[in-house]
Order: C-alpha cells, then sequence, then structure tokens
C-alpha cells in the first residue's frame, strides 16, 4: 500500500501542478478532502482546493514543482519538493514582480481508498513574500543544491 500511495502522491504532484491536468483534482481527491496550507488556509472541499491553485497558478503562472524525495508509512506520504516559477501575477496579497523564484517545502498527504482525505503545505510563504517584496528572490539562487535562498546572508 505505502509504494501505491507513494506513486499517486508523485502523479498528484505532477498531473494538478506542472500538467494542470484539472480532472486528476476530481479523481485524486476525496469530496470532503481537509487541507492545510500556508498563511492560515483551511481547505474543506475539492472547490476550496481548486481556488487555492488558482491563486497560487495565478501568481506563479510558470510554476513548476520537481519532487526531490517520497517517503511513506501505511496511509501517509510525505514529499519533498522544490518550485521555480515567476512571480508574473497579483498573489500572496502583492502585485505581480516578475521576479523569479525559488523555495523548498513539504507536502504530507493521507490516502484512503486511493484518494487524499487530508494534507499539510509547508513552505515559508511568509519568507517568499518578503523576499519578493524586497527584491532578494531573483538575486540570491542557491549557489549549489540544498543551499536555500533563505539561508543565506544579504
Amino acid at each position: 500500500m505505502s509504494q501505491d500511495n507513494r506513486e499517486l502522491a508523485r502523479r498528484w504532484m505532477d498531473e494538478v501542478w506542472n500538467q494542470r491536468l484539472e480532472p486528476t483534482i476530481g479523481d485524486m481527491l476525496a469530496p470532503n478532502v481537509i487541507g492545510h496550507a500556508e498563511g492560515n488556509v483551511d481547505i474543506r472541499d475539492v472547490p476550496g482546493f481548486r481556488a487555492y491553485r488558482s491563486a497560487l497558478l495565478n501568481a506563479f503562472p510558470n510554476l513548476r514543482i520537481e519532487v526531490e524525495d517520497v517517503i511513506s508509512s501505511g496511509d501517509d506520504v510525505a514529499v519533498r519538493w522544490r518550485v521555480c516559477g515567476t512571480h508574473d501575477g497579483d498573489g500572496l496579497g502583492i502585485a505581480a514582480t516578475g521576479q523569479p523564484v525559488e523555495f523548498w517545502g513539504m507536502t504530507w498527504l493521507r490516502f484512503s481508498d486511493g484518494r487524499i482525505v487530508e494534507g499539510w503545505d509547508a513552505w515559508n510563504q511568509g519568507g517568499v513574500v518578503q523576499r519578493l517584496q524586497t527584491g532578494w528572490a531573483a538575486s540570491r539562487a542557491p549557489a549549489s543544491p540544498g543551499v536555500h535562498a533563505a539561508s543565506r546572508t544579504p
């Protein structure tokens, strides 16, 4: 079961975020899904997730997620990922800056009968917004893998 759930988590990240396949959302989310997202956002159903996703994709229209690692235990799957994109749309409480961004995060998904019933995202939204507001995001890309822009000295 854990291996199947890991494959489902990878499918979710690729099809929903990278390929932008709307039908996958309905196929993979339980109707009463519960989501806990950055910025104290609670998602209570599929339309709520669609609105959340739409807002992020509006802010970062070329957002691309690279899955770096996936681990699982039973129905729970943790995904460590890296995002690249450009802040070309209004979102995250600020007007579009046109700045490229790169940030890391994790998603924890709970599956039941092959569908996501609950999920948690953590990616330091506040730090990303701060870097966009100060113009630091574009000039502080990591020098090497594993060195995060947020941990570098300005």
